[in-house]
């Protein structure tokens, strides 16, 4: 459906936060989640008119309900609905909660849920809990198997950290036996509580990023990352050296501002829930309008203004790096992500600070 995707004009992705209330309150929350839901949330009647919004873009557009946890809402399923009527594509980002039972998963199926996303960050109850700092692995199996029971395609969401990144074979036994379509492995971005944890470095980095290739050439399964859109030059370079399909995709990747849109529990529209830098308000300017015209986000779709490596680099039409994660480390979305280890030749310009040894000299690349 989305081959020929205009990212200038649609996101691949539109994300609405519908709240910030959770039952949970996991260390890593990009949202800072609490209890209680805020008052100035979009209400019943903004959110259709969100939704409608939405429909504009496209044919099919895809809407992600998001969190907290959008249960908290008790309108969901309502909102579910008039999505699936407009003809979006309506998919869901639950917590792991109790609240998550087989009556409310059939429910959202019913309503017109395609797809449900549940967050799987260890092996074990012990690993899964111990990383959260809270109770949810019996709940999210539980949800995940509700899910598949209901016809309802399951993608699993995994953060990638210093905590879980030895995990994640393991972690991949666990997608492929919930019988989910999709794991998408996010690259933490140092934002909301997600700033006491320990990334990985960019070397253990690009070799998750190759395993991860491997992984997707294995299993029934798609793979795709979330802020680590590397991964696309990863697969290239594998595809040259012949250890991959030569076919590799060389179209542009999904990144904040450029095939994806965030709109925030009070209405602001964000490129991404990890870039919290508002465009616009939803309550004064349409979600389109402003991501199709807004200077931020039109910055971000340019990789040739980019600074630093990321600019200078080969495959910056393809990847682009993380703008999430060059906002978080440096206040510049269009500076270079300083996850990614890749130092393009001939470049001798200065790199992101966590690529320097405690030296200052500049690391090598991986390449």
């Amino acid at each position: 459906m989305f081959d020929d995707l205009d990212t200038d004009r649609r996101p691949l992705v539109l994300v609405w936060e519908v709240t910030q209330a959770c039952g949970l309150a996991c260390r890593h929350c990009r949202a800072n989640a609490r209890p209680q839901r805020h008052p100035d949330e979009l209400t019943t009647a903004e959110g259709k008119r969100l939704l409608a919004d939405a429909a504009a873009f496209g044919d099919g557009q895809l809407v992600v309900l998001s969190g907290g946890d959008p249960l908290a809402r008790d309108d969901l399923t309502e909102l579910v609905a008039h999505g699936d009527d407009l003809g979006l594509r309506m998919t869901i980002t639950p917590s792991g909660t109790r609240s998550l039972t087989p009556e409310r998963v059939s429910d959202l199926g019913d309503a017109g849920i395609a797809r449900m996303a549940l967050s799987l960050d260890g092996s074990t109850r012990e690993r899964h809990d111990a990383f959260r700092g809270e109770e949810s692995f019996a709940d999210t199996v539980a949800a995940a198997r509700a899910a598949r029971d209901a016809g309802i395609p399951l993608q699993i969401n995994t953060t990638v950290c210093a905590d879980t990144v030895e995990d994640l074979p393991a972690i991949r036994d666990c997608v492929r036996d919930l019988g989910a379509v999709l794991w998408s492995v996010f690259f933490l971005v140092p934002v909301g509580r997600g700033r006491v944890l320990d990334p990985v470095s960019p070397e253990r980095a690009e070799a998750a990023m190759a395993w991860l290739h491997e992984v997707s050439e294995e299993e029934r399964f798609g793979v795709k990352t979330t802020e680590a859109p590397f991964y696309r030059r990863v697969g290239i370079q594998r595809a040259e050296a012949g250890s991959a399909d030569a076919g590799a995709d060389r179209r542009g990747g999904v990144t904040a501002g450029r095939g994806f849109g965030f709109v925030g529990h009070t209405g602001e529209v964000y490129p991404s829930g990890f870039l919290p830098e508002s465009a616009g308000n939803v309550r004064e300017r349409s979600a389109v309008d402003v991501y199709r015209n807004a200077d931020l986000f039109e910055s971000l779709r340019d990789p040739d203004g980019f600074s630093g490596k990321c600019g200078a680099c080969e495959f910056r039409h393809v990847c682009g790096g993380s703008r999430s994660r060059a906002y978080a480390v440096t206040g510049d979305p269009t500076d270079s992500d300083p996850l990614c280890p890749y130092v393009p030749d001939g470049y001798d310009g200065p790199l992101p600070e966590r690529q320097r040894g405690a030296d200052g000299e500049r690391s090598e690349s991986t390449d």
